[in-house]
């Protein structure tokens, strides 16, 4: 029915698809009037999980639909993609339902405006890296005023009653026998397609067009076990009087298993900790508000059964005023504690109140005044509180140090800046450390804090590795001697002993150490996702990613990782759509837009990766890996006169540049000069260097003959 292109348009300066009819069928005037059709019938449909329409324009030499460019996997590609990691099988419930209500909730909307598709497959539907599904090419939809005698020309020309219109494997017997269509034919090509997500495999698969016909009129699918089957089979009744009477029901009927998949879940309780309002004058409360959410999320990570969303994505609520219930959606938990803290000289007044996501219920509040010196025993009771209400057990936290109260809200002032990546945010948590280390020597956790503020600067290239590692590790052994079993100290040596040492025996044993007692923090469950990733264990470090994002599910560094090990499984769509994921989330982390922007040069769009780059080297030009990203997209999009300063700065900058050159280089796709390029950061020991570069490009650089010394020199042969 046409040809489409991927193009930008100039004047509103966003980029769309254009479906154009071709030159042959353009003088046919019944193709024509179809084409037009196809075009007017889109935009009756208003609707956020179909394609829109922008507009229709016709010259003398061609017609041409205006539609919106929907990034993201097909649903068949998707199918097929879980079909080969899971050997065959179909979508994760929840993933396959949520998917199908959004086209139930499409083709609703379609029908009430007497739109049938008649041309439903996974092969017209689009999933967006944020999860819309959207329905597209209505190039046969069929309006209600509509004659059941198609006016489609034939290959032949002519125009013939009865001819067939669809896909064979995903008709509906009626369209097979050429029979009259309406909104049920839709319901039997969505039960086609709900049978493949559920099932991994083709309701009605055979050798030829014929047979595939003669199955759909006369024969059965295999059955399948899923909370859905019966909603499938209804809606592949051969009659179509047997089927649901319409879209809305079918989509009811989904919603039911949801829903009951829900209730079966809720005895496995979990809870997010939204930031406590500031009610103080002093807006630098604030952070002594925050910071009380972040101690009792801390306390209540230590019970068994509880599922607790960590501080960055709970945190990323604060201010929006968002209904509570799609909080709790957003996050995957069925109860939310929100609270406010008021301060007045050494007293403190905090309410605490625990509510029920599904209907908005209060489960538990309740007032504390107390003495700030009393804030830790406060912090006790809350948590305590919550686990009567939620009927798990409160395992006794291991005996701690309390650090001074001063001391403490200058540490939770650090972790506001913590691992955002400019200079700016890591001056400031620098600060906050020594602020807090000036208040408590004792105080074990900001020389970890310290640590990790050299291991960033050594990862951003604004230090030496040789300056910036060997300090992280003086600064790790410090928090040792205060706290002996700190898990984040002896995490922080294993990364230190892994990225500079190369000596990965000692890792290891410094991970056990980290990982023997759980709940681990997301942040220290992440930095033993990177020592898996490193050491060549993508899937290990891919299932304890899972497990931070599940808890942070919010966080773009967590989201970051994903990207890098999609990348080196060698899953480069998923990879790219987790590198697009990161950066709706945070629009801000400038890192998320130069591995974007990588991505999209390894792809060859390099309009796109020009402007992902561009947004990722304005906010850190001092990133030796943002201008080796930013040099690649201009050479590739043909502004040489741009690439040339910053390749010419990499090439003069005698830590950073081999980094920078290599990536630089692997968007060129020039292999065998980004190995020499990584082989010159290995010898400066650049941190981060295995995980950045050497295991998510690793299918590529092992094109280069000097792949095995690379891996020689790491110790990683």
């Amino acid at each position: 029915m046409g040809e489409v292109y991927r193009a930008r348009d100039t004047r509103l300066k966003r980029e769309v698809a254009i479906k154009v009819l071709p030159d042959a069928f353009a003088r046919d005037p019944d193709r024509l009037a179809r084409f037009q059709r196809e075009a007017e019938t889109l935009a009756t449909l208003n609707h956020p999980n179909i394609a829109a329409v922008y507009g229709f324009e016709e010259t003398p030499s061609a017609s041409a639909i205006v539609l919106e460019l929907v990034e993201g996997l097909t649903l068949a590609e998707r199918i097929e993609r879980e079909g080969q990691r899971a050997k065959g099988s179909g979508l994760p419930l929840d993933e396959a339902l949520g998917i199908a209500v959004q086209i139930a909730d499409a083709l609703e909307a379609a029908h009430e405006k007497g739109v049938t598709h008649r041309d439903l497959k996974p092969g017209n539907i689009k999933i967006t890296p944020a999860g819309t599904v959207k329905v597209l090419d209505f190039g046969l939809a069929k309006l209600s005023t509509q004659p059941d005698a198609d006016d489609l020309p034939t290959l032949m020309g002519a125009t013939q009653p009865g001819v067939l219109l669809g896909t064979a494997a995903y008709m509906s017997p009626e369209q097979a026998r050429g029979a009259s269509t309406d909104a049920r034919t839709d319901m039997f090509s969505f039960g086609v397609v709900l049978y493949e997500v559920l099932s991994g495999r083709r309701a009605f698969a055979a050798d030829s067009v014929l047979d595939t016909l003669n199955a759909v009129v006369h024969r059965e699918p295999a059955a399948f076990q899923s909370p859905a089957s019966e909603i499938v089979k209804r809606c592949l009744e051969k009659e179509p009087s047997q089927r649901f009477h319409t879209m809305a029901d079918v989509k009811a009927a989904l919603q039911q298993v949801r829903t009951k998949r829900n209730d079966r879940t809720q005895g496995a309780p979990s809870i997010a900790v939204l930031p406590f309002a500031n009610m103080s004058r002093d807006a630098d409360d604030e952070y002594f508000s925050d910071g009380l959410a972040e101690e009792i999320i801390n306390a209540l990570a230590q019970m068994p059964g509880l599922k607790v969303i960590a501080r960055t994505s709970a945190f990323a609520f604060k201010g929006k005023n968002e209904d509570i219930r799609r909080i709790a959606d957003a996050l995957g938990v069925n109860t939310v504690l929100e609270g406010s803290v008021r301060r007045a000289g050494s007293r403190i007044r905090v309410t605490a109140q625990l509510i029920q996501a599904s209907d908005g219920t209060h489960l538990w509040s309740q007032r504390y005044d107390r003495e700030m010196a009393d804030v830790f025993v406060m912090q006790d009771e809350i948590s305590a509180a919550i686990a009567d209400a939620l009927k798990v057990k409160l395992t006794p936290a291991p005996e701690r140090r309390m650090p001074s109260l001063p001391a403490y809200e200058a540490y939770l002032r650090y972790r506001s800046y913590q691992w955002k990546g400019t200079p700016e945010a890591l001056q400031r948590s620098r600060e906050c450390l020594e602020q807090a280390l000036a208040l408590d020597p004792g105080f074990a956790l900001p020389y970890v804090g310290l640590a990790d503020h050299h291991l960033a600067l050594g990862v951003m290239g604004f230090m030496p590795a040789q300056q910036a590692m060997p300090r992280a590790r003086e600064l790790a052994q410090r928090a040792l001697e205060i706290d002996p079993g700190l898990p984040e100290a002896h995490a922080m040596l294993g990364l230190v002993a892994g990225y500079y040492d190369f000596d990965w025996g000692e890792a290891e044993r410094r991970f056990r150490l980290a990982t023997a007692r759980e709940p681990l923090s997301p942040h220290l469950r992440q930095w033993y996702a990177h020592w898996l990733f490193a050491i060549g264990r993508p899937e290990d470090a891919r299932q304890q990613n899972a497990r931070v994002i599940d808890e942070d599910p919010l966080c773009p560094i967590w989201l970051y990782l994903r990207a890098q090990v999609l990348q080196s499984l060698g899953l480069d769509d998923e990879a790219l759509d987790a590198s697009r994921k990161v950066v709706e989330i945070d629009p801000q982390f400038w890192i998320g837009w130069t591995q974007l922007g990588l991505r999209y040069s390894i792809h060859g769009r390099h309009a796109e990766a020009l402007d992902c780059a561009e947004k990722g080297y304005a906010t850190a030009p001092g990133s030796a890996y943002g201008a080796g990203v930013m040099a690649a997209a201009f050479a590739n999009a043909g502004q040489t006169e741009k690439a040339a300063p910053l390749v010419d700065r990499l090439r003069g900058d005698s830590y950073a540049g081999p980094l920078g050159l290599s990536v630089y280089y692997l968007a060129r796709g020039e292999v065998d000069r980004a190995a020499e390029c990584l082989g010159k950061a290995v010898d400066q020991r650049y941190p981060f260097i295995i995980p950045m570069v050497f295991r998510p490009f690793e299918p590529r650089l092992r094109q280069s003959a000097a792949w095995p010394a690379l891996l020689r020199k790491v110790n990683l042969a």
